[in-house]
């Protein structure tokens, strides 16, 4: 009995150890794409700041983010994209419960004192159309983003009537610097073992 429970859990430990591999290898390559997404957003937000501040910025976010993650979903052949805790385009940034309960997640271990930076969950998940290779990193707000992000008492009139036009289901203000704003989403479809 005892040979043959050994024998059963070994077999499963060999089925697992390939998927363990497979996860760690994800979780590096999808670290190094949402590092890098991060970086050429971050980079195209600077050259709009500089080039026209704020309303720049704002069409930088609106159009360029967009297009940078199409990009990379494209290259990949992967699903990367951003979400919010608080959605300014419900057409883009709109969380699926996966996404949800990650975000969940992220706001009890930066409660619990863990810092932004670190803030990351991956797992492999069978879902109706097959099974997936999820990630998330987090996104902070820092101090720079509250001109968009922050009160609306304390956005400028332009900056106000701006979001209004272009978004007029905007939920995302109100945020405080070091909060949790986002994260960047990867869904990477896996092949049937």
């Amino acid at each position: 009995m005892l040979k043959r429970r050994f024998a059963v859990l070994s077999a499963l430990l060999a089925i697992g150890a390939p998927v363990l591999a497979d996860q760690a290898q994800y979780d590096r390559e999808s670290r190094e794409v949402a590092q890098d997404l991060t970086r050429q957003m971050g980079d195209e937000m600077r050259k709009g700041l500089e080039a026209g501040g704020l309303q720049s910025a704002i069409d930088v976010c609106r159009n360029i983010e967009p297009q940078i993650a199409s990009r990379v979903s494209v290259e990949k052949g992967w699903k990367v994209t951003r979400v919010g805790t608080r959605v300014r385009n419900p057409l883009l940034g709109t969380p699926d419960a996966w996404e949800q309960s990650t975000l969940a997640q992220f706001e009890q271990r930066l409660k619990a004192g863990e810092k932004i930076e670190s803030l990351e969950f991956s797992q492999i998940v069978d879902e109706p159309l097959g099974r997936s290779y999820r990630y998330m990193k987090a996104i902070g707000v820092r101090p720079a983003c509250l001109a968009c992000h922050g009160a609306p008492s304390d956005m400028s009139d332009d900056v106000k009537a701006t979001l209004a036009r272009l978004y007029p289901h905007d939920q995302a203000t109100g945020y405080r610097a070091g909060e949790l704003r986002g994260a960047v989403s990867i869904k990477r479809p896996l092949e049937s073992r």
